[in-house]
Order: C-alpha cells, then structure tokens, then sequence
C-alpha cells in the first residue's frame, strides 16, 4: 500500500507544481480595478499630502521651539513635543505605506512595484 501510495504521489506531483502558473494568471475583474484604483490614489495623492502635512507640523514645531520659545519655556515644549510627533508619524506613514506595497506586491495586485521611489540606471 505504501509503494502505491508513494507511486502515486511522485506521479501527480508534476501536476500540482504546474497548477501553480494557472493560479497566478487570473484576473480578479471589477474588484481587482477597484483595489489597484484605492492603491495608486493612495501612493499618489493621499501619502505624499499626508507626508507634506507632517513636514509642515515639523517646521511649525522647529518655528515654535527656535522663534517663539526663546524665553517662554511652555513654547519650547509644545514645539519640542510637535517634533517629535511629526517624527513618529513621518515614521509611522512610510511604515504603513511599505507595508501596503508590500502586501499588493505578494498577492500579485500591481506589477507596477513600489510607487515615487527613485532608482539609478546602472549604464545599460
């Protein structure tokens, strides 16, 4: 019974292994558009806008601690604290927007790769 289990196995493994091209040819329609539509608008309008609101928080907050805070302590404070949560959501945004690639690069929803990120031609 082993052997022709065995024998069995080794001759519809080729089968199985071969099934895997039909899978990742298939096109999901309406839905699939939908998802690629909510993925290019959010690499190309909405993490850029929220990046720039981010970097003009950090200026705010570099303003409010440098200008403003010079002898009033409670400016320094609320500029040092703008800093550092522009930081953590500059961070928090590229974390999120990697992960979000990431995810629609291995289900194969996109082969436009990663969106904005410059690269360097390598004489060809």
């Amino acid at each position: 019974m082993y052997k022709i289990i065995t024998g069995l196995s080794l001759f519809l493994f080729p089968a199985v292994v071969a099934a895997e091209g039909i899978a990742t040819s298939a096109n999901a329609g309406p839905f699939q558009d939908l998802l690629e539509n909510i993925l290019i608008f959010s690499n190309d309008v909405l993490i850029p806008f929220i990046l720039g609101i981010g970097f003009l928080v950090f200026v705010w907050g570099m303003f409010k601690f440098f200008i403003f805070g010079g002898a009033n302590d409670e400016a320094k404070e609320q500029g040092k604290s703008l800093v550092i949560y522009a930081t953590l959501g500059f961070v928090l945004i590229i974390v999120f927007w990697g992960i979000v690639n990431l995810l629609s690069d291995s289900t194969g929803l996109t082969s436009q790769g990663l969106q904005n990120i410059p690269s360097i031609n390598g004489g060809e």
